[in-house]
């Protein structure tokens, strides 16, 4: 066995210190829909509702067995979510003092979780306006107090770490087979893991990223590791500009090409486990489920596949954003920007036009000074996507000016 599988099995020992493994569920839903046997590894169940409690946790332990280990350390981390959380967890139960840099705009929400998690054994710097400016004021700090700095996902026992969930996926599966997992990356850490953990099996390790992110598919198109700084944080839990360096030197391995997922289509698949299964998920927590969709059917046939959920910090703020986006997807929204002719009735007829599944869910002037024409920005919902054609052909005979921009992220984010 080598010293990596022993060193993942160690730290599983380690974690029962603390928790019970998360669940490893069984999908009656995708199973039906896509022909194979669907597993769900619940990491949204965790103590902090992730699986970063597991990397600091194995970084905690193991430094505090050093032998060059003082009471005296302090700890430190950046991070505005999850990473954060485990951190603080780690601070309570191991007993130690941290220093949590997060930047000025975090949610309040993120902030008191952190907090609770952590109780008197962590203090809160808000630092910057965006994550790195945390990081680096972070980093400094380190230098100037020498204290010890516990990365997210660029660190060996981070990886270690995080690789116990491949450990626990096979102490749970039927038969201790398993054909196939799909793993969200954003710095690399949990898929380094598992594909490290599985290196010598027939297991298939499948990389997931968003549509917006793809840090990892262009480094590997690349074949050296790029830094992506045109990154979409939707998935906010994946929103990493660049694969650590350890990570980096085992995914660079992967033999599969990772598989992308549209962040609007990852919106629809967390409100769907939302109402009919009252799972929930962050998005970055739903994008293996979500990736399902991008295998064909005749993948799935006789196959065992698991999907790492690796969280279920949801900010239900989000929301409506999450129901704009999914409606989108779906075809069942869209926005235009119409030409209305400034004449009596216009209006009327335009209104006349529309169908009785056709409900106008945004009307605003952008142009009110013209003669001859109106702009208007107009966004519509309907019950069918099939009910939009149908529309947009009524409109033409009848000459109405109508441009869809739905998809023209630019002038989306300008008008709406």
């Amino acid at each position: 066995m080598s010293k990596f599988l022993n060193e993942v099995f160690d730290a599983t020992k380690e974690m029962r210190k603390f928790f019970k493994p998360t669940p490893l569920e069984f999908s009656e839903k995708l199973s039906e829909k896509f022909g194979g046997q669907i597993y769900l590894k619940r990491e949204d169940c965790s103590p902090i509702r992730s699986y970063k409690i597991r990397g600091p946790l194995n970084f905690f332990a193991n430094f505090i067995k050093s032998k060059s280990f003082q009471k005296s350390y302090k700890f430190v981390c950046a991070s505005a979510g999850n990473h954060a959380q485990g951190f603080a967890f780690c601070c309570s139960n191991f007993r130690v003092h941290g220093k949590i840099f997060m930047p000025t705009p975090t949610p309040k929400q993120k902030i008191d979780r952190t907090r609770k998690l952590g109780g008197d054994f962590v203090e809160i710097i808000l630092h910057g306006d965006v994550f790195d400016s945390a990081a680096e004021a972070a980093q400094k700090f380190c230098k100037k107090s020498a204290a010890i700095f516990v990365p997210p996902f660029d660190d060996e026992k981070i990886i270690i770490g995080a690789g116990t969930v491949a450990s626990e996926i096979m102490e749970q599966i039927p038969d201790k087979k398993v054909d196939a997992i799909l793993v969200p990356v954003g710095g690399g850490g949990i898929c380094a893991g598992i594909l490290k953990f599985f290196e010598n099996s027939s297991t298939e390790i499948f990389a997931i990223e968003s549509v917006g992110k793809q840090t990892l598919t262009k480094s590997l198109l690349a074949k050296k590791n790029l830094e992506n700084k045109k990154i979409d944080i939707f998935c906010d839990g994946i929103a990493v500009q660049k694969i650590g360096q350890k990570p980096w030197s085992i995914l660079k391995k992967l033999k599969n090409k990772p598989k992308l997922c549209p962040e609007n289509r990852v919106a629809k698949t967390i409100l769907e486990f939302l109402n009919f299964d009252g799972i929930i998920l962050e998005p970055a927590g739903a994008l293996a489920i979500d990736a399902l969709k991008n295998f064909d059917k005749k993948f799935f046939k006789n196959k065992k596949i698991v999907c790492v959920c690796t969280g279920g910090n949801f900010d239900f703020s989000r929301l409506p954003d999450l129901k704009e986006r999914a409606m989108k997807f779906s075809g069942r929204k869209k926005y235009f920007i119409l030409q209305l002719p400034q004449r009596p009735g216009a209006l009327r007829e335009f209104l006349d036009i529309l169908g009785p599944e056709d409900d106008i869910a945004r009307f605003e002037y952008l142009k009110k000074s013209a003669r001859e024409f109106g702009s208007i920005l107009i966004g519509i919902e309907t019950s069918k996507s099939e009910n939009f054609p149908k529309l947009l052909k009524k409109l033409d005979k009848k000459n109405f000016a109508i441009r869809d921009i739905t998809n023209d992220q630019i002038l989306t984010d300008f008008v709406i």
